[in-house]
C-alpha cells in the first residue's frame, strides 16, 4: 500500500489500524525468489546462505550490520540487460544506485556503460579503468571543475540540464580545444506512478529543461550553434520504481515530437534518445517487476512506432538501469539487540543499524521485507516493526513485518533488496560507522567497501 510522507516528517510511532497490514505469510521460513538474490537459500539447519556461505559465518568474519552483495546475481542481471537490448542500443548502469571500483570492473567485464553524476563517481569510474568513451556524466548543477575534468578525460557524453550549463560546457570544451558530445535533458510533463519525492519528469522540479513553452526547443537551438558541442540526442527520465510502461509511451511520444521539430527546423535528425531508468524491483512479494527482455521489447516498439509515424529514422536507444541491476543483489544483515512487545499494538525489534544504513524508509516511506536468517522457526508469527539504534523516532527499517514469536536478542535478521541507494545514501548520524559491502560468490567472500572505523571519523574532525 502506498503512503505519502507526513508533511512534518515521519510520524512518531504511529499505530496502524487493524487490517491496514497484510496477513502473515503461510511460512515465515520461505524465501521469495522475487525478493532475494539468485544464490540465496537456506541450508539443512535453516540458516540462510548466499554464494555458498552461511550468514552466521559471514557475521563472525565481517560483523553486523553489513551489506552482502551476491556477485553472481549482479553479473547475471547486468548480462540480462545487455542481452535484452542487444548491439543496437546502449545500457548505462546508473552509478548513483551503488558504485565501487569492484562494481565498475564488473560492469566493464559484462559490457555495460556507466552513468555518473558527480566528480566523486567519475573519479571512481576512472580509477577502476572504465573506458572513458563508455561514461555519461549527469547532474543538474555540475561545477566547472567537474565539467573540466569530464571533458579533459574524454567522457562519451555529458547530459546538459540547463541553459547555463549549455554555455558552461561549450566554453570549457572550446578552452580545451575539444568538441564535447552532449545530450539535452528535457522534462516531458509525465509524472510516473511513483512516490512524489522520486518523480522527476513533471515541470515543477529541478531536473531538465521543460518541453512546455518551447524551452527545450530553444535549448536545442543554442546547443547546435556552439562549436564546442556536438549534440547527439535528447534525454528523458520520468521517475523511479516504475512498473507501468504507459508513462514511457507518453514520454517517447513527446520526445519523438521534439526530434521531428528539430528535423523540420534545422534539417538535423539527432541519432540518439535516452529514456533514462527508473524501472522497479520487488521489495516485497506484492511487487511485480518486469523482466529486462520485456522492458527492451516494449521500449523499442514504442520508439519505433513513434518514429515511423513521424517519418524519422529510429534513433539509437539508451537506458539507465541502476536499482534494477544492483537492488535485488544485496541484503543487509543485522543482529537483534532488543525485542520490546507492546501489548495490543506490535513488537519493536531493535537492530544494530538503522537509518544510517537505510534512510529510504524514513525518507520515502519505502517498504521492505525481513526474515530471521540465523535459524528456522516454527513459532507463531508476531507483528513487528524493525527499528534502528539511532536517537530518532523515525528510525525505522521495516515498518510492518511478521517475524517468529520466539525471536530473541542475538538472532540475525536480514532485509533483502538493499543493494540500491542504501550504502550510497548511508550517513554517520549519531557518529555511527557506515557498514562494509562484502561481495560473496563461489564459496568466497571479500570486502569491496570496508567498514568505517572511529579513526576514519576522527581523521576528518580537524578541530
Amino acid at each position: 500500500m502506498s503512503r505519502s510522507a507526513h508533511p512534518a516528517g515521519p510520524r512518531h510511532a504511529d499505530v496502524l489500524p487493524e487490517g491496514h497490514y497484510s496477513a502473515p505469510p503461510a511460512d515465515l521460513n520461505a524465501l521469495d525468489p522475487k525478493v532475494w538474490s539468485e544464490t540465496v537459500t537456506r541450508n539443512q539447519d535453516g540458516v540462510l546462505t548466499v554464494g555458498g556461505i552461511d550468514v552466521k559465518r559471514l557475521a563472525e568474519e565481517f560483523g553486523t550490520p553489513a551489506y552482502f552483495l551476491d556477485e553472481a546475481d549482479f553479473r547475471a542481471r547486468a548480462r540480462a540487460w545487455r542481452t535484452a537490448f542487444g548491439d543496437d542500443a546502449d545500457v548505462f548502469y546508473a552509478g548513483k544506485a551503488f558504485l565501487s571500483r569492484a562494481v565498475v570492473r564488473w560492469l566493464h567485464e559484462e559490457g555495460l556503460n556507466l552513468d555518473v553524476c558527480s566528480g566523486g563517481e567519475l573519479a571512481t569510474a576512472l580509477s577502476a579503468g572504465m573506458p572513458v568513451e563508455r561514461i555519461a556524466f549527469h547532474g543538474n548543477n555540475k561545477s566547472s571543475a567537474e565539467i573540466r575534468r569530464a571533458v579533459e578525460a574524454g567522457v562519451g557524453r555529458i547530459v546538459l540540464d540547463s541553459f547555463q550549463e549549455i554555455v558552461r560546457v561549450a566554453h570549457i570544451a572550446q578552452e580545451l580545444g575539444k568538441r564535447q558530445r552532449v545530450q539535452i535533458r528535457i522534462t516531458v510533463g509525465v509524472e510516473a506512478h511513483t512516490h512524489e519525492f522520486i518523480a522527476t519528469a513533471h515541470e515543477d522540479q529541478k531536473f531538465g529543461i521543460p518541453l512546455a513553452g518551447g524551452q527545450a526547443a530553444e535549448a536545442v537551438r543554442r546547443a547546435l550553434q556552439l562549436d564546442g558541442l556536438e549534440l547527439i540526442g535528447i534525454h528523458s527520465h520520468i521517475g523511479s520504481q516504475i512498473f507501468d510502461m504507459s508513462g514511457f509511451e507518453v514520454a517517447a511520444h513527446r520526445v519523438v515530437g521534439l526530434l521531428k521539430d528539430i528535423r523540420d527546423e534545422h534539417g538535423v535528425e539527432l541519432p540518439e534518445i535516452d529514456l533514462g531508468g527508473g524501472l522497479g524491483i520487488a521489495y516485497t512479494s506484492d511487487d511485480d517487476p518486469r523482466e529486462p527482455h520485456e522492458i527492451a521489447k516494449a521500449l523499442t516498439e514504442i520508439v519505433t512506432r513513434e518514429c515511423d509515424a513521424a517519418r524519422l529514422t529510429t534513433p539509437r536507444i539508451s537506458v539507465e538501469p541502476g536499482r534494477a541491476i544492483v537492488g535485488p543483489t544485496a541484503f543487509t544483515l543485522y543482529e537483534v539487540g532488543t525485542v520490546k512487545p507492546l501489548d495490543g499494538l506490535r513488537t519493536y525489534v531493535s537492530v544494530d543499524g538503522g537509518m544510517s544504513d537505510n534512510i529510504r524508509t524514513a525518507l520515502y516511506d519505502a517498504e521492505y521485507s525481513v526474515a530471521l536468517v540465523s535459524r528456522s522457526s516454527e513459532a507463531e508469527p508476531m507483528l513487528c516493526r524493525v527499528v534502528g539504534k539511532h536517537c530518532e523516532s523515525g528510525d525505522i527499517v521495516v515498518r510492518d513485518a511478521f517475524l517468529p514469536g520466539d525471536l530473541a536478542p542475538g538472532d540475525l535478521i536480514a532485509v533483502p533488496a538493499t543493494g540500491a541507494y542504501c550504502r550510497s545514501m548511508a550517513s554517520n548520524y549519531n557518529h555511527v560507522l557506515r557498514p562494509p559491502v562484502v561481495a560473496v560468490g563461489g564459496g568466497e567472500a571479500r570486502v569491496i567497501v570496508r567498514r568505517e572505523t572511529e579513526e576514519d571519523l576522527l581523521r576528518l574532525d580537524v578541530g
